[in-house]
Protein backbone atom coordinates (compact mmCIF):
# COMPACT_ATOMS: atom_id res chain seq x y z
CA UNK A 1 0.00 0.00 0.00
CA UNK A 2 1.20 3.26 -0.86
CA UNK A 3 0.18 6.59 0.33
CA UNK A 4 0.96 9.72 -1.60
CA UNK A 5 -0.07 13.55 -0.34
CA UNK A 6 0.21 12.73 3.14
CA UNK A 7 1.57 15.02 5.20
CA UNK A 8 3.73 13.79 8.25
CA UNK A 9 5.55 17.09 10.15
CA UNK A 10 7.98 17.16 12.89
CA UNK A 11 6.62 16.82 15.99
CA UNK A 12 3.64 14.30 15.15
CA UNK A 13 2.94 10.96 16.04
CA UNK A 14 2.40 8.58 13.22
CA UNK A 15 1.37 5.31 14.52
CA UNK A 16 0.62 2.63 11.78
CA UNK A 17 -0.81 -0.95 12.80
CA UNK A 18 0.61 -4.04 11.02
CA UNK A 19 0.06 -7.66 10.84
CA UNK A 20 2.87 -10.12 9.20
CA UNK A 21 1.45 -12.84 7.21
CA UNK A 22 1.73 -15.92 9.03
CA UNK A 23 5.10 -16.99 7.01
CA UNK A 24 6.42 -13.91 6.61
CA UNK A 25 10.01 -13.30 5.41
CA UNK A 26 10.26 -9.33 6.04
CA UNK A 27 8.40 -5.96 5.17
CA UNK A 28 8.94 -2.64 5.29
CA UNK A 29 7.60 0.53 6.39
CA UNK A 30 8.96 3.61 4.30
CA UNK A 31 8.54 7.39 4.66
CA UNK A 32 9.90 9.71 2.80
CA UNK A 33 9.02 12.19 -0.23
CA UNK A 34 8.46 9.53 -3.06
CA UNK A 35 9.75 5.89 -4.06
CA UNK A 36 13.24 7.06 -5.27
CA UNK A 37 13.56 9.87 -1.50
CA UNK A 38 12.71 7.74 1.22
CA UNK A 39 13.87 9.52 4.35
CA UNK A 40 13.21 5.82 6.93
CA UNK A 41 13.39 2.30 5.31
CA UNK A 42 12.20 0.46 8.40
CA UNK A 43 12.82 -3.90 7.44
CA UNK A 44 12.38 -6.24 10.04
CA UNK A 45 13.69 -9.38 8.16
CA UNK A 46 12.30 -12.39 10.40
CA UNK A 47 14.59 -14.60 8.24
CA UNK A 48 17.88 -13.00 9.93
CA UNK A 49 16.12 -12.06 13.18
CA UNK A 50 16.77 -8.21 12.48
CA UNK A 51 15.59 -5.11 12.03
CA UNK A 52 17.66 -3.35 9.05
CA UNK A 53 16.90 0.13 8.58
CA UNK A 54 18.58 2.03 5.39
CA UNK A 55 17.79 5.48 3.61
CA UNK A 56 17.07 6.20 -0.16
CA UNK A 57 18.61 9.07 -1.72
CA UNK A 58 17.98 9.83 -5.47
CA UNK A 59 17.19 5.85 -6.14
CA UNK A 60 20.96 5.26 -3.90
CA UNK A 61 20.97 3.64 -0.58
CA UNK A 62 22.88 4.50 2.20
CA UNK A 63 24.92 2.80 4.78
CA UNK A 64 22.61 0.07 6.82
CA UNK A 65 21.71 -0.07 10.56
CA UNK A 66 21.17 -3.22 11.93
CA UNK A 67 19.61 -4.12 15.08
CA UNK A 68 19.55 -7.90 15.76
CA UNK A 69 16.28 -8.26 17.41
CA UNK A 70 12.45 -8.26 16.87
CA UNK A 71 9.95 -7.85 19.79
CA UNK A 72 7.02 -8.89 17.54
CA UNK A 73 5.76 -12.44 15.99
CA UNK A 74 4.63 -13.11 12.72
CA UNK A 75 0.86 -13.26 12.10
CA UNK A 76 0.54 -11.13 15.14
CA UNK A 77 -0.35 -7.96 14.68
CA UNK A 78 1.83 -5.04 16.10
CA UNK A 79 1.68 -1.79 16.51
CA UNK A 80 4.96 0.66 15.67
CA UNK A 81 4.47 4.78 17.09
CA UNK A 82 6.96 7.20 14.91
CA UNK A 83 8.08 10.45 15.41
CA UNK A 84 10.86 12.63 14.23
CA UNK A 85 12.55 15.80 13.76
CA UNK A 86 15.49 17.06 11.17
CA UNK A 87 18.47 15.03 12.72
CA UNK A 88 16.59 11.48 14.01
CA UNK A 89 13.35 9.31 13.78
CA UNK A 90 12.20 7.89 16.81
CA UNK A 91 10.80 4.22 16.48
CA UNK A 92 8.77 2.78 19.59
CA UNK A 93 8.72 -1.02 19.26
CA UNK A 94 5.46 -3.61 20.14
CA UNK A 95 7.23 -4.21 23.35
CA UNK A 96 7.63 -0.63 23.77
CA UNK A 97 11.23 -0.24 23.60
CA UNK A 98 12.98 2.76 21.67
CA UNK A 99 14.87 2.94 18.52
CA UNK A 100 16.40 5.77 16.40
CA UNK A 101 17.39 5.90 12.84
CA UNK A 102 19.35 9.26 11.58
CA UNK A 103 17.08 11.89 9.53
CA UNK A 104 19.73 11.39 6.67
CA UNK A 105 17.53 13.62 4.13
CA UNK A 106 17.58 16.69 6.87
CA UNK A 107 13.59 17.53 6.36
CA UNK A 108 10.98 18.85 8.46
CA UNK A 109 8.22 17.44 6.27
CA UNK A 110 7.15 13.86 4.46
CA UNK A 111 4.41 13.35 2.10
CA UNK A 112 5.05 9.68 0.83
CA UNK A 113 4.63 6.54 3.01
CA UNK A 114 4.26 2.58 2.28
CA UNK A 115 4.35 -0.40 3.34
CA UNK A 116 5.69 -3.58 1.64
CA UNK A 117 6.22 -6.95 1.91
CA UNK A 118 4.73 -10.00 3.63
CA UNK A 119 2.60 -7.81 6.08
CA UNK A 120 -1.00 -5.84 5.68
CA UNK A 121 -1.66 -2.32 7.24
CA UNK A 122 -4.39 -2.86 9.88
CA UNK A 123 -4.49 1.30 10.62
CA UNK A 124 -2.59 4.34 10.51
CA UNK A 125 -3.23 7.64 12.68
CA UNK A 126 -1.16 10.74 12.45
CA UNK A 127 -1.75 13.17 15.17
Amino acid sequence: MKVKDMTFKEGQEFKVRIKPDGDCNSFAINIGHDSENIAMHFNPRFDSNAIVCNHLSGGSWGDEQREGFLPFTRGEECKFYINFNNEQFYIKLPDGSMMNFPNRLGDVKYKYFDVSGDARIVGIKIK
